[in-house]
């Protein structure tokens, strides 16, 4: 049975979408299965962000085919961890569980890295260059998830 893993933004269209992307080039496939999921329904059924889609592409990694989808409580059931990109996430994913065990398996992504900041910032209304960076942060906490699981 496969190891499950989630990354959660807020539309996922952007952030969670690249994590997805880059944690599944990080794992094998055999062994570990990984999905993103938004805490809104703004973009239900689309494709990622262009920008995302391109940042990922200029690393090797293509995640044009994912759709977004909405966080549900049954993620729960079906997760073995989520990773939410920031605060806001993070509570609104929590809300929903039903039990301190559901709640354990929620962390803030960028708490798998020691920096200063401890949130990915959204970059839908910056530049190209911010998705650039989200990217970089990401893929940082996506190497020490990786190895950590491998262990």
């Amino acid at each position: 049975m496969a190891v499950k893993i989630l990354m959660v933004c807020l539309g996922n269209i952007c952030r969670s979408p690249l994590a997805e992307g880059i944690l599944q080039t990080k794992l094998d496939p055999k062994v570990f299965f990984v999905d993103s999921a938004g805490t809104a329904d703004y973009h239900l059924g689309k494709k990622p962000d262009y920008r995302s889609i391109e940042v990922a592409r200029k690393h090797g990694i293509d995640i044009a085919r994912q759709r977004c989808r909405q966080f549900s409580a049954h993620d729960f059931n079906d997760f073995d961890y989520i990773f939410t990109m920031d605060k806001s996430n993070y509570r609104n994913v929590i809300s929903l569980g039903q039990n301190e065990n559901e709640v354990n398996k929620v962390k803030l992504l960028l708490n798998e890295i020691e920096l200063d900041i401890k949130e990915v910032p959204d970059p839908y209304y910056d530049t190209q260059n911010g998705f650039e960076h989200v990217f970089q942060l990401i893929d940082k906490a996506c190497e020490v998830i990786a190895v950590n699981l491998n262990d």
